[in-house]
């Protein structure tokens, strides 16, 4: 099955793009092509000059999807720890990029939970320290806010906002919500259904950084206004 066609996307450094298209037009599968956990049949993909193997030996690539993923018998500390310890780093300096990272999402003090114990939007919150604690240059990120309901999913979406103006790593999402990637990103490029092309490619002007009462802005509305009508687009084509 084509799942892509023809695409070309230049991101700059420390950008926040979002992609966003109909449901199983490709867009987790250019994501996955983009972190190297798929190979494309034809053309190529280049991160800062580098294909994406030498990003992941380098750890410089932050994976985080819609599921958080994480292991059920280890606390959320823990869970943050796993990817230094697999890479060998130091224990005292994994132990603590661990608690900054859970610190940095505000949860030092469920350190010692277990996911179970923990909500959804706990759990996506650990998810996220588990991408950012090895300080990656690309943050890919999969719908992770999909399975939350719409409060959560909101107050997620500015919490990852505060995150990332702290990193400045360069930025991909996937989502389906129109108001979430005009919320967040610099870019929405808006992808046809499959195999995906790109119809759109938006430049959204939103002073930064953003918080939640710009949703109720004139100027955001008329940019989810301009993502339906290319969507409907790509839908048609």
């Amino acid at each position: 099955m084509e799942a892509l066609r023809g695409i070309s996307i230049e991101v700059a450094p420390a950008a926040f793009v979002s992609l966003i298209g109909p449901s199983g037009c490709g867009k987790t599968t250019l994501l996955r092509a983009i972190g190297g956990l798929l190979d494309a049949e034809t053309g190529s993909v280049s991160l800062g000059g580098m294909p994406p193997a030498e990003l992941q030996r380098r750890k410089a690539i932050g994976f985080v999807f819609q599921d958080a993923a994480l292991l059920p018998w280890r606390t959320a500390l823990d869970n943050i720890r796993l990817p230094l310890q697999l890479n060998r780093r130091n224990a005292n300096a994994a132990a603590a990029s661990a608690e900054d990272a859970l610190n940095a999402v505000g949860l030092a003090e469920f350190a010692n939970y277990y996911p179970r114990e923990l909500s959804g939007g706990m759990r996506q919150r650990v998810a996220l320290a588990c991408a950012l604690v090895s300080k990656p240059d690309v943050m890919l990120m999969d719908e992770p806010f999909g399975a939350l309901d719409e409060m959560t999913r909101q107050e997620m979406r500015y919490e990852l906002l505060r995150l990332w103006e702290r990193t400045h790593a360069t930025a991909l999402f996937v989502t389906h919500s129109i108001p979430e990637a005009v919320a967040l990103s610099d870019r929405v490029i808006v992808l046809s259904a499959r195999p995906a092309e790109v119809v759109a490619d938006i430049a959204i002007d939103l002073a930064r950084p953003r918080i939640e009462s710009v949703e109720r802005s004139s100027r955001f509305l008329e940019y989810t206004y301009r993502i339906r009508d290319a969507l409907s687009v790509g839908v048609a084509a």
